[in-house]
């Protein structure tokens, strides 16, 4: 073959710079087509919804390519060395030998690599001295209270961050308003009084400090018998040393004043360090305009606003406050929800016994307010995919399980709810039946029927569970 043949002629060599010209040249017409589309569209969009045209643009965006047209500046708490109280508190937090069995710390139930919640999916957690015991609850994540008032009734603040009115001036308001009217024993249903705030799934401690308290001495938890117990230990810690300059030696031969300073402590360490209020999942990302939501995970956050379907932003507030508070995804507020009882647990082995949350039996303050019997508190919707229990009583184990909940104990309850010897379907039967019209039926999605269609399809909740991943810290792009 003659070689020659192969040869290209100079004319027809080519141009090793045109390509990429050409290539500079196609991209621009591409995106100048793009940009024409786009206008297109939305031009076509605001002719056919004039009164909308504002927002076609936005809607457009968000629609399509997954972008927050209304993007926010989020005020994140401030971050900062830990204080030598903090630092102290952080010590503490993860020390076992405070326990009655030494294996067991703040810690092991509020795990820092699960949101500070249950690292497992038990129900609840074992303690006790040799930690055979089963906890009366499971462990809330201890992440995102910071901004958590104290425990009071009243009416809906107009901020969730205010100061709520106080038990004294809620009492004064009350006088000369009739009482709820009762019927054949049946409890009225809770009036508009509506108990918020405080920390513990009853409300029964208002500071972080007293929440800490509270699993050194539970019999079922870290299980010590006396304020003494506690600062014997104390006094032998590695960081005893620490408490004594920064507290005193006075302080540290007087058990009570010391165990109340331990835990202000650990109170400091949970308000200061960063990993408590993180405010950096996905969904805080597309709030300020930085990540783009999938088709899915925006379907999912339309459903879990929209009032007529899942409603779940009616107790989890969703957007950001007026000031730029980045959302809590609670209102800190109470609702009995009448969750089916869990039979796995070791107090619920006696039928007589039920769990009433704001009335009773961890707390008896207000145990003669048989209205709020069966109303727990509303806990944060941030990190909840990461969590294997759910409700104060862990009968749930995953999200699709919740969703079913939420979606079916109306419609369909005998697909919630075990039956008796009858055949009958036990509805709300984790509360006395006499506080069944405190369980709320009036907001969606519980506002169905029986035999009604459900609130939400399978696709629904399937795209509810997708958008609340996204509330999971620690996002990367």
């Amino acid at each position: 073959m003659n070689s020659s043949s192969n040869v290209v002629p100079p004319s027809a060599a080519p141009d090793k710079q045109a390509p990429a010209g050409r290539s500079r040249y196609g991209f621009v017409i591409c995106f100048v087509l793009a940009v024409l589309l786009l206008l297109m569209a939305c031009g076509a969009y605001a002719f056919m919804h004039p009164e909308r045209m504002p927002n076609a643009v936005g809607e457009l965006l968000e629609d399509e390519f997954g972008v927050n047209p209304h993007p926010v500046h989020l005020m994140r708490p401030q971050t900062a060395q830990l204080s030598l109280l903090a630092q102290i508190g952080k010590q503490i937090f993860y020390d076992p030998l405070l326990s009655a069995s030494g294996t067991q710390s703040c810690a092991s139930c509020h795990s820092p690599q699960h949101a500070y919640g249950p690292p497992n999916a038990l129900s609840v957690q074992l303690g006790g001295e040799h930690l055979t015991l089963a906890g009366y609850r499971p462990p809330p994540s201890l992440t995102y209270l910071y901004r958590q008032a104290n425990f009071s009734i009243g009416p809906d603040p107009v901020d969730m961050d205010t100061t709520p009115v106080s038990l004294a001036d809620t009492a004064q308001q009350a006088q000369g308003v009739a009482r709820a009217q009762k019927n054949a024993g049946v409890a009225p249903a809770a009036p508009a009084m509506v108990p918020q705030g405080g920390l513990f799934w009853d409300g029964r401690a208002d500071t972080l400090q007293a929440q800490a308290m509270g699993p050194l001495f539970n019999p079922v938890e870290m299980a010590n018998t006396s304020e003494a117990e506690v600062a014997q230990k104390l006094q032998r810690a590695g960081y005893a040393e620490q408490l004594k300059k920064l507290f005193g030696p006075a302080m540290m031969r007087s058990p009570v004043m010391l165990v109340d300073e331990a835990m202000s402590a650990v109170s400091r360490y949970q308000i200061e360090d960063a990993s408590f209020h993180e405010f950096n999942s996905k969904y805080d990302e597309w709030l300020e305009g930085k990540a783009r939501l999938s088709k899915t995970e925006l379907r999912g956050l339309r459903l879990f606003n929209n009032p007529d379907k899942a409603n779940c932003a009616g107790c989890h507030l969703s957007k950001p406050g007026r000031d730029g508070l980045p959302p809590l995804f609670t209102d800190t507020q109470y609702e009995a929800l009448g969750v089916p009882r869990n039979p796995a647990l070791a107090q619920n082995k006696d039928p007589k016994f039920f769990d009433m949350g704001v009335c009773g039996p961890y707390r008896q303050d207000i145990a003669s307010q048989t209205q709020y019997c069966g109303m727990f508190l509303t806990p944060t919707l941030r990190n909840v995919a990461t969590r294997q229990t759910f409700f104060h009583n862990g009968v749930y184990h995953d999200l699709k399980q919740v969703m079913d909940f939420y979606n079916l104990r109306e419609t369909s309850p005998e697909k919630i709810y075990p039956r008796d010897a009858a055949g009958k379907v036990e509805k709300y039967n984790d509360l006395p039946a006499k506080y069944a019209a405190n369980v709320d039926i009036a907001d969606a999605p519980f506002d169905r029927k029986f035999g009604d269609k459900p609130a939400m399809t399978d696709q629904d909740i399937d795209d509810i569970i997708a958008f609340l991943k996204t509330l999971n810290d620690g996002y990367k792009h």
